[in-house]
């Protein structure tokens, strides 16, 4: 009763500091002509509403594709849909066709709000309550009721999700489905789990980033189950769920070739290359995304020397290569620590290597995160403000200045408060015990080794600190108009290729999936 009295209290505040958000800025908010992701969404509704299926992905004079064309999978046309028929009900004038471009007004505001409130109280909140409850790190029920709450209070809390979904606007939907399909593993259900991956998938193509584990988690079970036995028949109905799922979210577009063929075009355009992915920005994507290309290309005019072409088949195989060992030992030890572990792992090297990568892209590591924070909170809440942190030129430009400061610092307040996260950077709190022991001999600083980490976490804070100041308050040199942009996603890319160090030691060197998987077995 306790546990329930708190998660309900934990449900409350969140919902408030997200409604609370809400209630200012959102994308492009009165900046034709293409305004932003606010009027990309209201977009969609139109022409989903409006016209026949067939059109939804074709450009047509009723249906500009330069003018934020439909460029994400079935399921968020539908979703469009659904929003745009109860728009209708309300206010026709939302969703009329040519005449409701760029359309703004206090009441469209407000119900454009309560639809990403809705799915985040529907899909999203649920999953991680429900996690959080499944969380058996403790060995007695109080102590495991109380860290069952600070995980979700922290989680829920999260500032990059809250102000891209409720600040800038997005929704959670995508996110919330892949965390429902982590949530079903988590007790074996692995159909269902197949299915909720299977619907994120169909949201947005992006979740591809936590495809890997998926699969090869799933994979992995089979095989220890005997691929001549229980295995095989595991395997049968898996790919059998993915198909029938993949089917009828597909039925609409499937009676002719060429609609598959232009849907697919649509969500994989590959001719932009590496940086086209927000084709609309300004300052330029390159300026203000903490991946490898991008810092990189400060120094190096990638563009201008690697064909199109090049830069795809560079950016594939560096992710490819990046992402190989987590997925191996994942596949070779399947367990449920070593999937979280490694969607985090195979997320972070889809957003440091791949290609149109957007800086909203790094809350699909973010969220993978959230889930091992009780297990090493540590690292966990220094990742999430370093991923917050990297997305601040686009918070700027949105003025979500004020959330933006007030929801991190709470964060930051609160896990400091649930894990004492300052006291746990030893080794073995870090996962990083087998590691250490192998360099053990070798490396003579390893005792100080918590001082220096609590030494550079105080330092990286206060970095991030001062140049959030600073894209707030100073104006750069003419000369160098984006330095304050490209110095948040040199540092916030420097930040990801370390964690990313960090994370690969973590699942290369421990044992405990191992005699975890000997014991399931």
């Amino acid at each position: 009763m306790e546990k329930w009295s708190l998660m309900t209290l934990t449900v409350l505040l969140a919902l408030t500091v997200r409604w609370t958000v809400s209630l200012g800025s959102y994308s492009g908010a009165g900046k034709p002509p293409l305004y932003g992701d606010y009027e990309a969404q209201r977009h969609w509704q139109e022409v989903t509403y409006n016209l026949p299926i067939r059109q939804w992905y074709f450009n047509t004079s009723d249906n500009n594709l330069l003018y934020w064309g439909l460029d994400y999978p079935p399921l968020t046309a539908y979703h469009s849909f659904l929003c745009a028929y109860i728009a209708k009900l309300i206010n026709p004038d939302w969703i009329a066709l040519h005449t409701s471009r760029g359309y703004e007004s206090q009441p469209h505001k407000l119900f454009m709000r309560t639809t990403v409130f809705v799915a985040d109280l529907l899909v999203y909140i649920p999953a991680v309550i429900l996690y959080c409850f499944s969380l058996k790190e403790t060995s007695t029920k109080k102590k495991a009721s109380i860290w069952g709450v600070s995980s979700a209070l922290c989680i829920l809390l999260y500032p990059g999700l809250i102000l891209i979904d409720h600040g800038h606007f997005q929704y959670p939907l995508s996110l919330g489905f892949a965390l429902w399909g982590v949530l079903c593993l988590s007790y074996d259900w692995d159909l269902w789990g197949s299915v909720a991956f299977c619907l994120a998938l169909n949201y947005k193509q992006m979740e591809l980033y936590h495809s890997l584990p998926f699969f090869c988690y799933l994979l992995g079970k089979c095989f220890k189950k005997g691929l001549k036995g229980k295995g095989l028949v595991l395997l049968i109905k898996i790919a059998g769920t993915v198909v029938v799922s993949f089917a009828v979210c597909w039925l609409p577009f499937c009676t002719d070739m060429a609609q598959i063929m232009q849907v697919l075009r649509r969500l994989f355009p590959i001719d932009r290359g590496l940086f086209e992915a927000c084709m609309f920005s300004s300052p330029p994507p390159c300026s203000k995304l903490a991946n490898i290309w991008c810092s990189l290309s400060v120094l190096i005019k990638i563009k201008n020397v690697i064909s199109p072409q090049t830069q795809l088949k560079i950016s594939f195989a560096v992710t490819f290569l990046s992402l190989l060992p987590a997925c191996i030992k994942l596949t070779v030890h399947p367990s449920l620590r070593g999937f979280k572990f490694a969607l985090v792992s195979c997320a972070l090297s889809f957003f440091l290597f791949s290609f149109q990568v957007h800086e909203k892209s790094i809350l699909l590591v973010s969220v993978p995160v959230c889930l091992i924070i009780n297990e090493i909170p540590f690292m966990a809440t220094w990742f999430l403000l370093v991923s917050t942190f990297s997305m601040l030129p686009l918070l700027l430009k949105d003025g979500l200045l004020l959330p933006y400061a007030v929801t991190t610092l709470s964060f930051l307040s609160v896990c400091t408060a649930s894990f004492s996260i300052l006291e746990k950077t030893s080794a073995e709190d870090l996962q990083l015990k087998p590691f250490s022991l192998s360099l053990r001999g070798y490396v003579s600083w390893l005792k100080s080794f918590p001082k220096i980490v609590r030494s550079l976490f105080l330092l990286s804070v206060t970095l991030m600190g001062l140049l959030s100041l600073a894209s707030a308050a100073l104006s750069p040199p003419q000369r160098l108009p984006d330095l304050f942009p490209v110095a948040v996603s040199l540092v916030s890319c420097l930040h990801f290729l370390l964690f990313w160090v960090y994370f690969n030691i973590v699942i290369l060197w421990d044992s405990k999936n191992s005699r975890s998987q000997k014991k399931t077995s």
